[in-house]
C-alpha cells in the first residue's frame, strides 16, 4: 500500500508541475529532482508490497518512506497555497512578481524540498538493490496497469447461490405459517460470510412470497443501529408520502414515529427484514413499532448470534445455515476461478486440481472465503502463480495457533486478494471503508471522489471516469466489491456495497496504513474535535442530528461525512483550521423560508476538488467561491432558490456541475463555455444560446439539464447540442410549450436517457405527433407535465430499446391503448396522476418483458385492463390512490375472489394503499 501512497504523491506533484507551473518555475529543477526521487522509491515499494513477510526494521523504513511522500506533498501544497493567496491580494495574473519571488521565499521551498530528498537518499542507501524499470514509473503508469484488467467483467452475473434449498424451503415454511401471534420472528443464524443475507434476499423476492404479504420492507441495521432511521425507512415505505407529508414525517421524534408505524401497519399483513441485527436491545427498541398486523405478519432477521434470535421469539427454531461441504466448496471456486470455461479443461488439470483443493479447504466452507479465493486464482494463468498462492496461504497458517488456523485462513485468503490488487486500485479499496455498513454506495459519487482524492489522474488518453469506471468493475471482477443494484440499461452499476466482513478488513487496512479514520460522534455530545495527531482522511459517523465540527487540523485533506444528509446537519467553526481540505460535505437543516449564506472563508480552501451542499432552505454562494480553481465536481442540493457568483463559471476543471432546486434550475450563463465539463445539470435558457457556439466547446459533456423559458430556444438549441457525440443523458424543461419543435431529438442516436418536464402542446400540431422525434435508440424515458391530448403510447411502443417508462401528469385524455408487440423491452412502467384517463386498453402481445407496474392516483380509470393477464412475465403490481370500487375488484377477501381478479391473479406481489372512495 505504501507503493499507492508515494505514487500518489508522485501524480498529485506531477500535476502540480502542469497547472502551477507559473508559482513554482524558479524552483522546478528542485521539485523535479523530488519528484524523481519518489519514482524510485515507488520502484522499490513495488516489490517490497509483494512481500508479504517483512521484519519490523524494513517495515519501518516503508513507513518512513510513506511520511515523507507525505511531506513532500505538504510542501508543495501549502508553497501553492501562499502563492495563490498573493495573487489574490494583490488583484494581479500577471507573471509571478509578487514577494513570493524573493529569494527568501524560494530558498526556503529550496530547502524544504533538498531536506525531505536528503533523507529519501538516505533510506535508498540502506535498502536492498532494485532494478528501475528503463521506461521508469510515472503519471501513465497507472494507466498500463488498466491493459491488464480483464475484460470478462459482467455486471449481471447474480450472487452464487450454493446448498441453500434446504435452507430457503424451511425460512419459506416458517413466514408462510399464518400464527396469530404478535411479533412472530423467523431468524436466519450463521457466521459472517456464510449466506444469511444472500438467503434472506432469496426469500424476500420468492414469487410466493411477496404474493402472501400486504407489505414488505428491507433494512439493515448492522453493528451501529439506529432505531429513528430504521422507523423512518419502513413508515416511509409503507406510507409512500407527499413531500409535505414526508417533511412532517422527519420532524417526529421516536415515540411519534414508533405510533404512527403501528397504526400504518395495524391492517395489513405485513414482512420486514431487519438484516444482521447484533443485539436483543436494538429489538426491545424497535419492537413497539410493530404491530400484531394482519393474521400471518412477520419480521425476519438475519444474525450471527444465536442468543439474539432465542431471545427475540423463544416459540421459534432459528434456521441456522451449515458450511460447505468440500463438493460444494470445490464447484463454487471452480465457478469463479474458471468462468471462461466454467469447469473447462483448465479446471481438469491435475496440477490446478491438486492446489485448489488444499487451499479450498482452508476456506473452511465460508462461501465468501470461496468466491473471494476463486476470483484471486482467476488473476493466475499458470500453476507456478497457483502455488505462490497456495504458499502463501499455508504458511501464515503455521504461524497461528491451531484453533485459529480455521477462521485465520479467511482472513488471511482475503488479505492475499487485497495484497494482488494493482497498486492504482488499494487506495480506492480502502476508501470504501469511510462508508458505514450495508450502505448502498451510488458508482458515480464514488468515482468522483476517487478522482478529488487524485487517485485516478488526468491523462489525454481517457477521460478520469471512464478509467475510474474501470477500476471499480475490476474490484467487483474481483469479487472485493458487489453489484446492488444496475442502472437504467440493466448493463452497467448504479449503486454498490461491500461485505461486512470485507468492510472489516477494509477499515482495519485503512487505519494500520494511516490512510483513513473513522471519528463515531460521542453518544451524548454534539461536537467532535478534531485533531493534527488524527490521519488525513477523516470520516464522520453521526449519533446525532447535528454535528459540530471543532479544532484544527492543518493537515486534513478529506472530510467525508456520508450519512443521509436529510437527517442530520454538519457545522465547521473555522474553515481556516482546514487549509489542504480537498473534499468537502456539508449539510444544513432549516426551513424552507430561511436563506443559507455559506461562509466566504469557503473560498481559501484552494485545493477543495470536491464539494457537496445540502440545504432545505436557501442557499448564497459566497463570491469567493470562484477562488476554487482546482474544483472538479460541486453537487448542491436545495429546495428552494439559490444565488450563484459568476466565478464558479469560470473554474477552468470544473467537470461536473449537479445543482438540483425545487422547481427548475440556475440561469445560464454565456461566458461558460468549459471543455472539461462532463455534466452540467440543471441551467435556465432565457436567450438564444444557439447565437453562441460556445456550447460545442463541451466536448466531454455526458448528462446535461436544461430549462427554457420560452419554445424558440429549443430547436436551435438541440440541433448544437446534437453535435455532441458523447451525450448519453439530457433532460430537457419548458416553461413556454407552444408549437415546440423536436425535431433534431431524432438525431441523438448515442442518447440512452431523456426526460421532458412541461407542457408540450401537441394537437393541432404542424409537425403531427411531436413525440414521434424521440430517439430511437432511448433506454429510459420520463414525461412531466406534459399534459399531452393525444395518446402517447402509439409512439412510445414503437421505442424497441426502451426499458423503463415514466409518465406523469404527461396525458390528459381519457382513453389509452397499448397495441399488440408494441413495447417489446419495457421492463417497468410508472403512471401517475393521469386524472382524466378513464379506460386503458392493452392488447395480447403488447409489453411482454413488463416486469413491474406501478399507478399512482389514476383516479378515474374504472378497470384494470383485461390484457395485463397476458403479461406473464409482471411480477409486481403497486397500485395507490386508485378508486376503491376498482381495487375492491381486484383483491381476495376472506378468501372470495374479486369479480376480476383473474386479471391479476398471475402477479406475485400486489400492493394497494389509500384508496379512493367513489
Amino acid at each position: 500500500m505504501e507503493e499507492a501512497i508515494v505514487s500518489l504523491a508522485v501524480e498529485r506533484i506531477s500535476d502540480l508541475l502542469i497547472h502551477e507551473a507559473v508559482f513554482l518555475k524558479d524552483v522546478k529543477d528542485q521539485v523535479e529532482s523530488l519528484n524523481a526521487e519518489l519514482k524510485r522509491m515507488q520502484c522499490f515499494l513495488k516489490d517490497a508490497d509483494r512481500n508479504l513477510e517483512q521484519d519490523a526494521r524494513f517495515q519501518n523504513r516503508v513507513s518512513e518512506i510513506r511520511n515523507l511522500a507525505y511531506d513532500a506533498e505538504d510542501v508543495i501544497d501549502s508553497f501553492i497555497l501562499k502563492a495563490a493567496y498573493q495573487r489574490g491580494f494583490h488583484g494581479i495574473v500577471k507573471r509571478f512578481t509578487s514577494i513570493f519571488t524573493k529569494p527568501y521565499h524560494l530558498h526556503k521551498i529550496g530547502v524544504q524540498v533538498k531536506a525531505i530528498k536528503t533523507k529519501l537518499q538516505n533510506i535508498s542507501e540502506n535498502l536492498p538493490a532494485f532494478e528501475i524499470p528503463d521506461d521508469g514509473e510515472g503519471s501513465s503508469s497507472i494507466f498500463k496497469v488498466q491493459q491488464q484488467f480483464r475484460r470478462t467483467y459482467s455486471h449481471v452475473e447474480e450472487e452464487d447461490v450454493v446448498s441453500l434449498e434446504v435452507s430457503t424451503k424451511d425460512v419459506m415454511t416458517m413466514l408462510m405459517f399464518e400464527e396469530d401471534r404478535p411479533h412472530a420472528v423467523v431468524s436466519i443464524v450463521g457466521m459472517g460470510g456464510l449466506g444469511k443475507t444472500t438467503l434472506a434476499r432469496k426469500v424476500y423476492n420468492h414469487v410466493d412470497v411477496r404474493r402472501h404479504f400486504d407489505f414488505l420492507a428491507w433494512f439493515s441495521i448492522s453493528q451501529q443501529c439506529k432505531p429513528r432511521e430504521v422507523l423512518l425507512s419502513v413508515l416511509m415505505k409503507v406510507l409512500s408520502p407527499s413531500n409535505d407529508e414526508r417533511e412532517k414525517i422527519e420532524k417526529m421524534d421516536e415515540i411519534e414515529l414508533r405510533r404512527t408505524l403501528f397504526d400504518a401497519l395495524k391492517e395489513k399483513r405485513y414482512l420486514v427484514v431487519l438484516d444482521d441485527i447484533w443485539r436483543s436491545e436494538d429489538w426491545d427498541i424497535l419492537k413497539p413499532a410493530f404491530p400484531r398486523g394482519r393474521k400471518g405478519s412477520k419480521i425476519l432477521f438475519t444474525t450471527r448470534i444465536k442468543n439474539v434470535a432465542s431471545r427475540a421469539d423463544p416459540w421459534s427454531t432459528p434456521v441456522e445455515l451449515s458450511l460447505l461441504t468440500d463438493d460444494e466448496s470445490w464447484n463454487l471456486l471452480c465457478r469463479k476461478a474458471f468462468p471462461r470455461s466454467k469447469m473447462g479443461s483448465q479446471c481438469c488439470s491435475e496440477e490446478f486440481v491438486k492446489l485448489g483443493k488444499e487451499m479450498v479447504k482452508k476456506c473452511g466452507g465460508l462461501p465468501l472465503a470461496i468466491v473471494v479465493l476463486g476470483c484471486l486464482l482467476a488473476t493466475k494463468q499458470s500453476v507456478a502463480q497457483w502455488e505462490m498462492v497456495h504458499k502463501n496461504i499455508h504458511g501464515h497458517l503455521n504461524e497461528l495457533p491451531h484453533q485459529d488456523r480455521q477462521y485465520g485462513a479467511v482472513n488471511r485468503i482475503l488479505v492475499l486478494s487485497y495484497n494482488d490488487l494493482p497498486y492504482p486500485l488499494k487506495p480506492c479499496f480502502l476508501y470504501l471503508s469511510h462508508y458505514p455498513e450495508d450502505w448502498e454506495i451510488p458508482k458515480k459519487e464514488l468515482i468522483r471522489l476517487w478522482i478529488a482524492e487524485g487517485f485516478i489522474p488526468e491523462n489525454e488518453e481517457f477521460l478520469m471516469e471512464d478509467l475510474g469506471q474501470k477500476f471499480l468493475e475490476e474490484l467487483i471482477d474481483r469479487s472485493l466489491v458487489q453489484v446492488s443494484r444496475q442502472d437504467s440499461t440493466g448493463t452497467n452499476v448504479e449503486t454498490c456495497r461491500v461485505h461486512d466482513l470485507l468492510r472489516d478488513l477494509c477499515t482495519k487496512k485503512a487505519r494500520e496504513e494511516k490512510f483513513l479514520e473513522i471519528i463515531q460522534q460521542p453518544l451524548h455530545e454534539l461536537e467532535v474535535t478534531l485533531a493534527e495527531s488524527m490521519l488525513r482522511r477523516i470520516s464522520i459517523h453521526p449519533s446525532k442530528s447535528k454535528v459540530y465540527l471543532k479544532g484544527e487540523h492543518p493537515k486534513l485533506r478529506s472530510l467525508l461525512f456520508s450519512q443521509n444528509e436529510e437527517f442530520v446537519e454538519l457545522c465547521i467553526s473555522k474553515y481556516k483550521s482546514f487549509k489542504f481540505l480537498r473534499v468537502l460535505t456539508l449539510a444544513k437543516r432549516g426551513n424552507y423560508n430561511k436563506w443559507w449564506h455559506v461562509s466566504t472563508e469557503i473560498g481559501n480552501l484552494q485545493h477543495l476538488r470536491y464539494l457537496k451542499l445540502h440545504c432545505k432552505s436557501k442557499i448564497i454562494l459566497p463570491r469567493s467561491i470562484g477562488r476554487l480553481k482546482n474544483l472538479y465536481s460541486l453537487y448542491i442540493k436545495c429546495f428552494c432558490d439559490i444565488v450563484i457568483p459568476d466565478g464558479v463559471f469560470k473554474l477552468e476543471r470544473l467537470r461536473h456541475i449537479v445543482i438540483k432546486l425545487g422547481v427548475h434550475g440556475f440561469r445560464w450563463r454565456q461566458g461558460f463555455t468549459s471543455k472539461n465539463i462532463e455534466t452540467l445539470k440543471f441551467i435556465v435558457v432565457d436567450k438564444k444560446a444557439a447565437e453562441n457556439n460556445a456550447v460545442l466547446r463541451w466536448t466531454n459533456i455526458q448528462s446535461l439539464g436544461i430549462a427554457f423559458t420560452r419554445a424558440e430556444y429549443v430547436k436551435p438549441t438541440l440541433i448544437l447540442l446534437a453535435k455532441l457525440q458523447r451525450l448519453r443523458s439530457v433532460s430537457l424543461s419548458f416553461f413556454d410549450g407552444s408549437h415546440l419543435d423536436l425535431e433534431p431529438l431524432s438525431q441523438y442516436d448515442h442518447l440512452s436517457k431523456l426526460k421532458l418536464l412541461g407542457r408540450i402542446e401537441d394537437e393541432p400540431h404542424p409537425n403531427g405527433q411531436v413525440l414521434k422525434f424521440l430517439p430511437a435508440n432511448i433506454v429510459k424515458l420520463t414525461l412531466v407535465d406534459c399534459e399531452l391530448s393525444q395518446d402517447p403510447m402509439a409512439v412510445l411502443e414503437k421505442l424497441c430499446h426502451l426499458r423503463i417508462l415514466y409518465l406523469q401528469e404527461a396525458y390528459i385524455g381519457s382513453e389509452m391503448v397499448c397495441s399488440a408487440n408494441g413495447f417489446p423491452k419495457l421492463d417497468y412502467l410508472q403512471m401517475s396522476c393521469l386524472h382524466e384517463l378513464e379506460e386503458w386498453e392493452i392488447e395480447e402481445g403488447a409489453m411482454p418483458c413488463l416486469r413491474e407496474l406501478k399507478l399512482v392516483y389514476v383516479e378515474s380509470l374504472r378497470m384494470l385492463p383485461e390484457g395485463l393477464r397476458y403479461i406473464t412475465t409482471l411480477q409486481e403490481l403497486n397500485l395507490r390512490g386508485l378508486p376503491s370500487s376498482l381495487e375492491e375488484r381486484i383483491e381476495v377477501i376472506d378468501g372470495r375472489e374479486g369479480e376480476e381478479f383473474y386479471k391479476v391473479r398471475h402477479i406475485p406481489s400486489i400492493h394497494i394503499i389509500n384508496s379512493i372512495p367513489k
